[in-house]
């Protein structure tokens, strides 16, 4: 039977070590010292009388003990965190939208705040699924969007995610560009021709792999590295002063002394996702998801044109349609 002076803070923590397996991880997590962490597990054991990991400087596995704690641990916290919930205002909740413009998210995150008005949700530009995948694990961040199933399998397992829009991809040429006169650039166009799809740039890894895929076979080159800009006034210097093509998806913002056109032959798609993390409930998230499944509806989202492209993750084959 459990004590009734345990601290649910020491359950908190307990549970982050045993998800986690890592006492620097959960720490980070947490917002906590390491050592404090471990000081709050030892409490818990003394507590209730028995070992809940065992630890050896290579790894941390929860004793047959700490198994068992688990997930009454799990319903304990829930139980406290609905009791807040009932009484408080939810916290905003803090969404991520990439880039500062005009954006499929910009879209979700309007309808969602007509949907929810008394709801906080702010926004944020974390530039990069990546990288906001990994602030959502450690809990400074709720939700973002973008290519999921690009991710590293470590980050893919520790959030979830739900389709919002197949994306039709466009390119960024300088003013003056020989394929700037055209309406839209077919994809052999772009052979021999240098693009920018963030290659270096350790927040956008799961970009860069789609673009990588797309470009194979192509001719296409992949731009090298530029310095990270982030803001469209930061993103158009540093273009500017390469002056290559740049890998964007339609509704991306216009910037001066550019000129954005749709790729065709094939239509390139991004398939885009709402990402948030595991566990989180709050009234904003549920309003994002209406928001999803109403807007998804009413422009057709999730239907894949004809003479498309998608990544081999979606098709089970590389440039399936």
């Amino acid at each position: 039977m459990m004590p009734r002076d345990v601290d649910p803070r020491l359950l908190r923590g307990f549970v982050a070590v045993a998800e986690e397996l890592h006492f620097t991880r959960a720490a980070a997590r947490l917002y906590v010292a390491q050592q404090a962490l471990s000081r709050d597990v030892r409490r818990l054991e003394e507590a209730l009388g028995t070992v809940l990991f065992v630890r050896t400087t290579r790894a941390v596995e929860p004793t047959p003990d700490g198994e068992r704690l688990l997930p009454l641990a799990r319903r304990v916290l829930a139980a406290h965190e609905a009791v807040a919930a009932a009484f408080a205002a939810p916290r905003p909740l803090l969404v991520d939208l990439n880039t500062d413009g005009p954006s499929t998210a910009r879209t979700v995150l309007d309808r969602a705040r007509e949907l929810a008005p008394d709801c906080e949700l702010m926004a944020r530009w974390e530039s990069g699924l990546t990288h906001a995948a990994a602030e959502i694990a450690a809990g400074r961040l709720d939700v973002s969007f973008g290519y999921a199933d690009g991710l590293d399998p470590v980050w893919r397992s520790r959030i979830a995610h739900r389709p919002v829009r197949y994306e039709p991809l466009a390119v960024l040429l300088p003013e003056g560009h020989p394929l700037a006169g055209l309406a839209a650039v077919p994809l052999d166009a772009l052979a021999g021709e240098t693009v920018y799809a963030g290659a270096g740039n350790p927040r956008t890894l799961e970009w860069t792999g789609l673009a990588r895929e797309l470009f194979a076979g192509r001719g296409i080159l992949m731009a090298p590295p530029a310095p990270v800009a982030i803001g469209k006034d930061e993103f158009s210097r540093v273009m500017a002063k390469t002056r290559n093509p740049v890998l964007v998806t339609v509704d991306f913002v216009d910037l001066p002394g550019s000129v954005k056109r749709p790729l065709v032959d094939p239509v390139p798609l991004s398939p885009l996702s709402m990402v948030w993390r595991k566990g989180l409930s709050h009234p904003g998230l549920e309003a994002l998801h209406r928001a999803v499944a109403g807007l998804g509806g009413e422009r057709g989202w999730l239907e894949v044109p004809p003479a498309s492209w998608r990544p081999a993750a979606l098709t089970g084959a590389p440039g399936g349609g």
